[in-house]
């Protein structure tokens, strides 16, 4: 992989982390038509998603902040507590995915692109159906219980697929829910910080034990890393702003007409 390869697949990884089209699923759709499918991509992929979580560490930071005071510095049972107690919960499906079915996940990490784009095609479904739900609901939305914090954790796990956009994915579930758009915009980009920052510090721990070798330079790791993480967080604050005002179909035809195509072109 060269250093502007690395940087288109930064550039692709930033962008669609937090946009609901699958950062996954683009990722193996630029590794194909670049040519570097297949050429560590576990490694590099790793390397650009803790990018994109150091970007929503960087857009969230006063609510992180927010969230540390009041769970460790307080003796009270306040809202932070709990919140933090959600993402706990949230965490749980996507623990238990990746202790136990690790090998299957990376398994599908190299079908090619029909899982993509049958992926996307779901993706695409999900995100129309929770518009057109939320719209024609009355209220303005809850903020996200303990029970809504577990489904869309169980939303989070099934999104380990390539094609079907977590972000996508476990906003959708929110809304089904019945969550404030603002509320689950949140919820869904700071459930995935300690399970993606947890799995590359593990890949890390595999490294320095040998149990995994990279065959790829530093400079293509750096400027993926830098690129995705430049883009991850202008794309973060583009998507709040996108759920906020439920523009979520544009999406939606996006991901299927990359869907279709991904087919297409695996047939």
């Amino acid at each position: 992989m060269t250093w502007w390869e690395a940087l288109i697949l930064g550039l692709v990884q930033g962008l669609t982390e937090f946009l609901p089209v699958s950062s996954s699923g683009h990722l193996e759709i630029g590794q194909a038509l670049l040519g570097t499918a297949g050429e560590e991509n576990l490694t590099f992929a790793i390397v650009v998603h803790t990018a994109t979580v150091l970007a929503t560490i960087v857009v969230f930071w006063n609510q992180i902040v927010d969230l540390f005071r009041g769970t460790f510095f307080t003796r009270t049972w306040n809202s932070e507590k709990q919140y933090v107690i959600k993402i706990l919960l949230s965490m749980i499906p996507v623990f238990v995915i990746g202790m136990f079915f690790k090998d299957e996940v990376e398994a599908f990490f190299g079908n090619g692109l029909l899982l993509v784009g049958i992926c996307l095609l779901i993706t695409a479904a999900l995100l129309a159906l929770s518009e057109w739900l939320s719209k024609r609901r009355n209220t303005q939305g809850h903020e996200v219980t303990y029970k809504d914090a577990i489904i869309i954790g169980c939303a989070q796990a099934i999104a380990v697929l390539p094609g079907l956009s977590r972000s996508g994915t476990t906003i959708a579930t929110g809304l089904l829910c019945g969550v404030k758009k603002e509320e689950v915009a949140k919820f869904s980009f700071l459930m995935v910080l300690i399970p993606i920052l947890g799995e590359a510090f593990l890949s890390l721990l595999d490294v320095l034990k040998g149990e995994e070798t990279t065959t790829l330079g530093l400079l293509p790791l750096v400027v993926g890393f830098i690129a995705a993480f430049v883009s991850g967080a202008f794309a973060c604050r583009f998507m709040i702003e996108i759920v906020r005002r439920q523009q979520l179909i544009y999406f939606a035809i996006y991901c299927l007409i990359i869907g279709a195509v991904a087919i297409g072109c695996s047939l």
